[in-house]
């Protein structure tokens, strides 16, 4: 007995071995693809599989790259360069600060429920994986296409990443799969200017500024790509009259930032958000909104520890001279600081707050489909915070009794009352579940909501989906978790995270709905369920999960109370915006109560 169990671990030992080797080590060079002449140089890719079906053109320059005098200004044109580009290896990412990114991965292997064995593999696979190649110079594109052979134009798919506007790039893992492409679109996903490299604002770079504006460096990456997207796209067998932007989490909030752009106009034509919009937003370039402090306020406190005198009279130039790595060491001292960057309402790139662009229909000029998963908060909650929604600028009380009269603080009596029955935090045992419910509900919930009434209100063809498919593990704690839909759009599943027969099949369908939209508008087609356009007042939606049907009325006694405060938070914005008031609105709160409540 003893000897089989040894022979057993043995097993086991070599098999996470053979696990190890086989998914950490770097995978064969790809078979180089056909030559590609753009504007700016030649460029070979790689084909991504044996039948020579699918090839993929990796690293394209779509700016010059940011960094002396193009540090926090405008991107510029690519630099043209000689050499035929071998286009199998990704452009370098983005900087950026990755302890964020490092502890959402570790809660999301630890709520899967994988076991013990599976949960340590997992662990040392992460550990083992080579760090990316970062740097400044990181404005560059992916195209992935299956129509080099001179067919019909296909639609083209432009992914934008998520990642709080702070982390992430077009090269993650999840978005590298020939599953969107094989249902007959092309493919591009692009990377942008994050954290402080990409949205800090401040005076000086103001002052330089034609625009008069400073802080949306990340945002106008993105349209630069577009643009990029619109220009070349046809030699990679791209539709340029036929784009659909789609993105998760912070890429969806960048599509609603796109869309509220005037600078945007023109360069795409249909969008798909994923758990994201950007109509919580209240940051302005020089006022105080509220609790809400100026774009550049915050980006002089941020540089002031990294300047001489403390950034006093400090000229763009210098501002220019920190070291790129500085600016990344610095973000674990400023907690305080990092939820502000995000765009900002400059009067140019931004002229008004998104949220009120949403709200009109005036950011509203193509078909959507948008929607959310079912437990977005698990990944969000803490219950050291106790936390049930952004609206409250710091942590909730420890004690129950002061948790209930903070919410009627925040909401009135009568609201916080409905929203307490409402997710059962009536009792002490009860507060955490159902304050993890609230705050995916207060996060995304509410908003993709809100953006589906809107657009469907404008008569653009809007589809709402609700996604509810949790890990197969029966000891999981994650739920239909933020990020979780990923795998099903991109097909890729992950070879740790269980995915049984029903997850392949609801992967095909997913797949097929937005390619659907992304060729005409309409998700619907090829023997799936029907999906019904959304109208605020059937309020139905698709219900994507192993059985795929459709729900009328998603949350919606829990929404409409959020909706209703939303709107009171946007008309008073608005009106202390650039629309409003000229003079500062000063604000009480701590600059990590603000930021807090900007960002969860």
């Amino acid at each position: 007995m003893l000897k089989r169990f040894g022979l057993l671990v043995l097993g086991l030992i070599f098999l996470g071995a053979a696990a190890l080797w086989a998914i950490s080590r770097p995978p064969p060079p790809l078979e180089k693809s056909p030559v590609i002449t753009l504007d700016t140089g030649a460029i070979s890719g790689g084909w991504t599989n044996e039948r020579k079906a699918i090839a993929v053109y990796n690293g394209i320059p779509f700016a010059a790259p940011p960094t002396g005098e193009l540090r926090w200004a405008p991107p510029a044109a690519a630099i043209p360069w000689t050499d035929v580009r071998d286009g199998r290896a990704f452009g370098a990412e983005c900087l950026q600060y990755r302890e964020g990114l490092e502890r959402f991965i570790s809660d999301l292997v630890a709520g899967h429920g994988l076991g013990w064995f599976k949960t340590r593999l997992s662990g040392l696979v992460v550990g083992m994986m080579p760090d990316p190649v970062e740097s400044e110079d990181c404005l560059f594109l992916n195209v992935r296409t299956g129509n080099l052979n001179g067919g019909e134009p296909k639609p083209v798919m432009v992914w934008i990443h998520g990642g709080s506007h702070n982390s992430g790039a077009g090269s993650d893992q999840p978005y590298q799969s020939d599953g969107l492409v094989e249902k007959g679109v092309v493919l591009v996903t692009i990377n942008y200017r994050l954290g402080a490299l990409g949205y800090l604002a401040h005076p000086a770079l103001s002052a330089e500024s034609p625009q008069n504006s400073s802080g949306n460096y990340g945002l106008l990456d993105q349209i630069k790509a577009l643009e990029w997207v619109q220009a070349n796209i046809a030699k990679f067998g791209g539709d340029p009259g036929n784009i659909t932007l789609f993105g998760e989490s912070a890429g969806a909030q960048s599509i609603t930032e796109i869309m509220a752009s005037p600078l945007g106009d023109g360069l795409y034509h249909k969008a798909i958000l994923q758990s994201g919009s950007s109509t919580y937003n209240r940051i302005h370039l020089s006022r105080d909104i509220e609790a809400t402090r100026s774009a550049e306020a915050v980006g002089e406190d941020f540089l002031a520890p990294l300047l001489a005198d403390g950034g006093r009279g400090a000229t763009a130039a210098q501002l220019r001279d920190v070291p790129g790595t500085a600016i990344i060491d610095r973000v674990p001292d400023a907690e305080a600081l990092t939820g502000y960057f995000l765009p900002n309402v400059d009067g140019w790139v931004l002229p008004r707050m998104i949220g009120t662009t949403i709200e009109d229909g005036s950011a509203l000029k193509v078909p959507v489909l948008a929607g959310y998963n079912a437990d977005e908060g698990t990944l969000f909650y803490s219950e050291d915070l106790a936390k049930p929604t952004v609206l409250h600028p710091g942590a909730f009380p420890n004690t129950h009794t002061a948790r209930l009269a903070l919410m009627d603080d925040i909401y009135g009596e009568d609201r916080a009352a409905r929203l307490i029955s409402l997710y059962g935090m009536e009792t002490e045992a009860d507060w955490h579940k159902g304050a993890v419910d609230m705050l995916g509900d207060d996060i995304f919930g509410v908003h993709m909501r809100f953006l589906a009434k809107a657009n469907a209100r404008t008569g653009q063809p809007t589809w709402a989906y609700f996604f509810t498919r949790t890990p197969a593990s029966p000891t999981q704690t994650l739920g239909a978790f933020h990020a979780s839909d990923l795998a099903f759009v991109f097909d890729s599943h992950h070879p740790f995270l269980e995915a049984t027969e029903a997850d392949f099949s609801l992967t095909d369908a997913m797949g097929t709905y937005w390619t659907n939209f992304a060729k005409t508008g309409d998700p619907n087609g090829n023997g799936l369920p029907a999906w019904p356009a959304y109208t605020e007042t059937a309020d139905t939606w698709m219900h994507l999960d192993h059985t795929l049907g459709t729900l009328t009325g998603v949350r919606s006694g829990k929404l409409d109370i959020m909706e209703a405060v939303l709107r009171e938070k946007l008309a008073m914005s608005a009106a202390l915006s650039i629309e409003g008031s000229s003079a500062p609105v000063s604000s009480s709160v701590t600059e990590e109560q603000a930021a807090n409540a900007l960002q969860p």
